[in-house]
């Protein structure tokens, strides 16, 4: 059953082709036909058209378009790692990796279960290549040639000698030429003895990369990740994960000919993804500040904020022996609010801190009450003092003049006196205020 299914796929294949070809054909004949008028010659010219249609129709009959395939078959050979990735010009060999590995160490060529082929070459010729890599039911002609078996092809003539003929043609593909560099490829002289290297000659894993290519498609495109993200967007189940690759990025090979560089690389549009190979990023696990007695004192905060306010102490130095302008406010409180969000920034972290909701009532905890009030406050689902205190709000103020005092201090030197005025404007800044209203709407819905 599957050897009848393959020879029809190869028989509905080169007819569709055929059909192709006809419908060209047949759109440039009424052309040419609407042009003649009744002169002479036009009679020739019928002629000479139902000449080539019968030509068309001669070279996709099935014997003849499998023998003259089997002759070009020469042109292209299957590989799993192409040369031309490298660069498109390159006229060394590419290379067809067939052995297998149980270990699991690395990702890598070896490692696939069921690896992709690719077939490189002429690329005029690659309407061949969908002959031999198409799969049916999990088989396919290449597959059955490289195990030497022939029925598919011995299937679809009666004649002994063609069908030899069309095996030993389409086995060309599988011959492993003698390797050979080329000028344009990567090489790599490894030293292993005095005077002596190996040339290694890294190639593009073009099978590996196919796979690949598939498994992000399905996870993005496919109806099922579709479905899946959309239960996932309306909050309910649906039986597959949905499955992401974040931080991809895209590369392409060929320009406009794909072609050019493998058959596998055409059907992708010469598009290749590429995950991401980034080192881990460090990231600050948040604490609750139990030993600090202010955040304003020698904290996490007071860390973050610290650049900030380097550059913010040189621009008020220079311009210090100017005249107050517009211009100057206005840099003055752009310095005051990249501060605030980083205050803000700081806070929400701690205040998202769930699983030791309730910290700062340890005994060991230093921090000052206002800012109990304000960074532990789901606390007061347990402790009823502590949330009528908060509900108060006078911690707000005490919050806002605390800042006030700390900015002061640290921009504060022998050229900079700054007093209760500059204060004043720093304890109201009107994003400060803001930020604290907005934290306090966020967690209205999570405080009873």
């Amino acid at each position: 059953m599957l050897q009848e299914t393959l020879a029809s796929f190869i028989t509905d294949y080169i007819n569709e082709r055929k059909t192709e070809k006809l419908d060209v054909f047949e759109k440039k004949k009424k052309k040419q036909l609407s042009a003649l008028s009744e002169q002479e010659g036009s009679a020739s010219v019928v002629q000479d058209l139902n000449q080539q249609r019968a030509e068309i129709e001669k070279k996709y009959q099935l014997e003849v378009w499998l023998t003259d395939a089997a002759i070009l078959t020469g042109q292209i050979s299957q590989a799993t790692h192409a040369l031309k990735f490298t660069h498109g010009k390159a006229r060394g060999s590419s290379v067809f990796y067939e052995e297998a590995t149980s270990s699991t160490s690395y990702l890598s060529t070896a490692t696939l279960g069921r690896r992709k082929l690719d077939i490189v070459g002429n690329a005029a010729y690659f309407y061949i290549a969908k002959v031999l890599l198409r799969e049916v039911q999990g088989d396919s002609l290449i597959a059955g040639l490289n195990r030497g078996d022939y029925s598919v092809l011995e299937s679809l003539t009666d004649n002994k000698e063609l069908s030899d003929a069309w095996i030993e043609g389409f086995k060309q593909v599988l011959i492993d030429k003698q390797p050979v560099s080329h000028n344009l490829a990567k090489q790599i002289y490894f030293p292993i003895a005095p005077q002596q290297y190996h040339l290694i000659s890294p190639l593009f894993a073009s099978s590996l990369t196919h796979v690949l290519h598939q498994r992000i498609a399905d996870a993005r495109f496919s109806e099922e990740a579709k479905n899946a993200r959309a239960a996932m967007k309306a909050k309910t189940w649906h039986r597959e994960p949905v499955v992401v690759f974040p931080g991809t990025a895209v590369a392409n090979f060929g320009g406009t000919k794909p072609q050019n560089i493998s058959y596998l690389n055409s059907l992708r549009g010469g598009k290749v993804w590429l995950l991401p190979c980034l080192p881990p990023a460090w990231q600050t696990v948040s604490k609750p500040p139990l030993k600090n007695q202010s955040l304003f004192s020698y904290s996490e905060f007071s860390r973050q904020a610290w650049p900030v306010i380097l550059r913010m102490k040189r621009y008020l130095h220079q311009v210090k022996p100017l005249d107050s302008t517009m211009e100057i406010r206005q840099q003055r409180l752009a310095f005051t609010d990249e501060i605030i969000d980083i205050l803000f920034n700081y806070a929400a972290g701690i205040q998202n801190l769930t699983q030791v909701s309730g910290w700062s009532a340890d005994r060991e905890c230093r921090l000052k009450q206002s800012q109990q009030l304000w960074l532990d406050p789901l606390r007061s689902k347990t402790d009823l003092q502590f949330r009528l205190e908060r509900e108060k709000g006078d911690w707000k103020q005490e919050i806002a003049r605390d800042f006030g005092l700390w900015l002061n201090h640290q921009l504060r030197d022998e050229t900079l006196k700054l007093g209760a005025v500059e204060h004043q404007h720093f304890s109201a800044s009107p994003l400060l205020n803001k930020r604290l209203r907005e934290l306090e709407d966020d967690l209205a819905e999570d405080l009873p």
